[in-house]
């Protein structure tokens, strides 16, 4: 499939058919990790963001909590 960008504002943009954001299951709201290997732009939707974002808070929280006492644990 060959795609050209649209002008939107000052920048462009690349838009993606509906079956392809289908197959992805990608969403309006999902996040998208956007890299490169130098030569071709990668697009992947982040699964599991708000997991991954939850399960950081719950460590800072035990960090927080209980820090002292699992570096005491540790030595």
């Amino acid at each position: 499939m060959i795609k050209q960008l649209t002008r939107t504002g000052n920048s462009y943009a690349l838009v993606l058919d509906r079956a392809i954001l289908e197959l992805m299951k990608i969403e309006p709201d999902t996040p998208l990790d956007i890299s490169t290997d130098g030569r071709r732009l990668i697009i992947t939707p982040v699964i599991g963001a708000d997991r991954r974002k939850k399960f950081r808070e719950a460590l800072e929280w035990t960090n927080r909590k209980h820090g002292k006492t699992l570096k005491r644990l540790s030595e």
